[in-house]
């Protein structure tokens, strides 16, 4: 890992420097994770919640389905819940809890007393006392007894009366505070792992044997990188099971432990340092024992690993085991992918198989082209608009060739069916008799005839639920021979699945970005949808222009709209998995278009912006991108789809404008200036602020409430503090 980033961090300064074209790296964010704790304070426990987590028994298994990560919902008035109060300082040699007005230091203090007669001086030390003082900050909390001393000094001057001053130490270290921490009590057995480091999801594994898999990188329990920008090589995500009673068990029962893996898949490829490891927890030794590893490497179909449980230490009430990479830290980087998660007794040497006839990706629309339109274009719009290609993955997980089963696809709105569209077998099983053994089964299916969704339902917008049904006779998992999704209607058109599995964006100053869409009507925009994704470097500080051009012989054409030079946007970050930031057009301004037409961004400055890229469905074709001035454009040498939406005017006008929360602002005085300007933030507090050229060039930080003009030319400079506020500021140097 260490020598690919710091070739990635090499490349990105060379082509700051001479380099212009488009790429793609790493997703460096996950935001699908919640945390286990809420804390009001965070240099406190106060008001967190410790959990108590249910035993779960064998069999132990997980496909990854559906998400059985044990959600943890901080409840104050759940009847399992308790609490206990901690006080900061306590008497050492009584364990009483001191007041509430207790201050002491760890600096000697004393009595000064000055004789005038004889103009001497004496020191008389005060006492220490033995405190005992608890740390706050985590739990369970532990208490070190330590000597302190009143904070504050006496002078006393002997012959004067009534002369006598009492100098206090300024905010001394110690003094009485509590924390109120909470238990509360978890018991589902159908959540069977504790923790969320790993990311659960359907779209990173490479043909998967049934929906979902676990996914692990550099990305800590909240979704963001252990350390960003660094070259640090370490251990990352982990996937902890719920404690298990194997007392009942020994090594005459044939306990067997198997799962599938994958390097790489849709992620970024480990090196061969990096690693997966799976560990045992021995609870008698409450001591994790490494049992098996694999280096990292490039793609390979998923891979299963079995190993038998032989050891009497494992053998015992609370055993455990775990899931760990080691591999960068600086964001979704070094993926693994883990399958089929399975602890069970009775088992074999050569019971390796899972018989499993399932989906191996969720189907996404029954559109053709789109994943969503605005719903009064579909309404106006004629002829078929389903897809003629609907694509099917399956994975008969016999070993037998198995008889074929028609499918179905069923469509509802407000749970009531509208249509049903039925999926041939023999196309299921690709013109075969069976399903073939052990193998993956791809097919297309037309549904641009029969059903399509009512144009006649009123409303703005409108979802309907698609569920699709594939299944074999023999015996297997029910739950992985459906899928199902929600078919949206609202003001947009959408070409990804919602879902980003990497980031990518033209490279070189000025250059563009335009995605092309073929509406099913003209129309007029009022804004874009954009889901930037962290990336290895945080470029949420730099600038660009929203665009929209017109088709020109099926490239860009004329500009139809950009961004004054003097409100340009910054990319945003939004909290949550995936979410997109809505980018209005500047005055509320409404754009007409045609049926084709491009949108996107003109960047002020030569760094990669990470768009979402969706890599599970392919309109890289719709991808143009130019680093000369919009002279000459080029289509994106690889697959994926752009998660860029642009927002067309509907009824859903007057509900989006509904008031927004008020904004930071910032005061920059003065401006015009020579030199000096003042920066003065509505709260009092001090953010970091950047200072940009007018091509969009970072020049300038500053940690202060003065920014310092002086060593630059006169002209226009903007003026940013993305951690206060999203807005930017012109000012003007003279």
């Amino acid at each position: 890992m260490r020598k690919k980033l710091l070739l990635a961090f090499t490349l990105f300064f060379v082509q700051n420097a001479i380099s212009q074209g488009i790429s793609i790296g790493e997703v460096c964010q996950n935001l699908n994770i919640i945390p286990l704790t809420i804390k009001k304070d965070l240099n406190s426990i106060d008001s967190t919640f410790v959990y108590a987590i249910d035993t779960i028994s064998l069999p132990f298994f997980d496909d990854f389905s559906s998400n059985k990560f044990q959600a943890y919902s901080p409840n104050f008035n759940d009847p399992s819940t308790t609490s206990q109060l901690y006080f900061r300082l306590k008497d050492a040699a009584t364990n009483m809890v001191l007041n509430n007005d207790a201050l002491f230091t760890n600096q000697a203090t004393f009595r000064r007393i000055y004789n005038a007669t004889t103009s001497t001086t004496n020191d008389i030390p005060f006492s220490d006392t033995l405190i005992k003082v608890g740390n706050l900050m985590q739990y369970p909390v532990v208490y070190n007894t330590l000597s302190l001393y009143p904070p504050y000094y006496i002078y006393d001057t002997i012959g004067i009366p009534d002369i006598s001053d009492t100098i206090w130490i300024t905010n001394p270290a110690y003094f009485q505070d509590s924390a109120r921490q909470f238990f509360q009590t978890i018991t589902d057995s159908s959540k069977i792992w504790i923790d969320h480091f790993a990311y659960h999801n359907y779209r990173f594994g490479v043909n998967p044997r049934s929906l979902g898999v676990a996914t692990f990188d550099g990305l800590n329990e909240n979704g963001y990188p252990y350390q960003i920008g660094t070259n640090v090589t370490n251990y990352g995500d982990k996937l902890t099971s719920k404690p298990m009673n194997m007392g009942n068990y020994d090594a005459s029962d044939s306990v067997y432990f198997s799962f599938l893996y994958q390097p790489q898949g849709f992620g970024d490829v480990p090196e061969s340092g990096d690693s997966l490891l799976l560990e045992f927890y021995a609870p008698d030794l409450s001591q994790w024992f490494h049992i098996w590893s694999v280096s990292g490497g490039p793609t390979i179909p998923f891979k299963a690993v079995h190993v038998a449980i032989t050891d009497s230490k494992f053998f015992k009430p609370g055993f455990q085991f775990r899931f760990r990479n080691y591999g960068g830290l600086s964001g979704a980087l070094d993926h693994f992918h883990i399958d089929y998660v399975h602890l069970r007794n009775l088992s074999s040497f050569n019971d390796t198989t899972f018989k499993d006839f399932a989906f191996s990706y969720p189907i996404n629309s029954l559109l053709k082209t789109y994943t969503s339109v605005p719903w009064d274009h579909y309404k106006a719009s004629s002829g078929s608009k389903m897809t003629d290609s609907l694509f099917v993955n399956l994975y008969n997980g016999s070993t037998s060739a198995e008889n074929y089963q028609n499918g179905q696809v069923t469509v509802y709105n407000n749970n009531v069916q509208q249509g049903l569209y039925v999926l041939p077998g023999f196309l299921l099983a690709e013109g075969q008799i069976n399903y073939d053994p052990s193998s993956f089964l791809n097919s297309y299916h037309d549904l641009s005839t029969g059903y399509e969704y009512s144009r006649v339902l009123s409303g703005i917008s409108q979802v309907f639920d698609v569920v699709s049904l594939a299944s074999a006779q023999f015996p297997n998992l029910y739950q992985n021979d459906s899928t199902s999704f929600k078919q949206r209607f609202s003001n947009y058109y959408s070409y990804d699945d919602g879902s980003a599995e990497a980031a990518f964006g033209p490279t070189g100053t000025q250059a563009r970005l335009a995605i092309q869409f073929d509406a099913y009507e003209a129309d007029s925009l009022i804004g874009i949808d954009l889901c930037f994704m962290p990336s290895v470097i945080d470029v949420s500080q730099k600038l660009f222009l929203l665009t929209v051009w017109d088709n020109d012989n099926g490239q860009p054409g004329n500009v139809l709209y950009e961004d004054n030079a003097f409100s340009p946007r910054q990319p945003s970050y939004v909290n949550g998995q995936n979410n997109y930031q809505t980018y209005y057009f500047a005055d509320t301004v409404k754009i007409a278009v045609g049926t084709t037409f491009f949108v996107g961004w003109r960047q002020l400055d030569p760094d990669r912006l990470n768009l979402g890229l969706d890599r599970n469905i392919d309109n890289h074709t719709t991808i143009r991108y130019s680093v000369d001035g919009g002279d000459n454009w080029f289509t994106a040498p690889f697959s994926g789809s752009a998660m860029l939406r642009p927002i067309f005017s509907t009824q859903l006008d007057a509900i989006l404008n509904s008031p927004e929360a008020v904004e930071n602002t910032l005061t920059i005085y003065p401006n015009p200036t020579k030199d000096i300007l003042n920066v003065s933030f509505e709260d009092g507090q001090i953010f970091p602020i950047y200072v940009y050229n007018q091509l969009g060039q970072l020049i300038a930080t500053s940690v202060t409430d003065i920014i310092d003009l002086a060593p630059f030319n006169a002209g226009v400079y903007f003026i940013s503090s993305p951690s206060y506020t999203s807005k930017v500021y012109k000012v003007i140097k003279q």
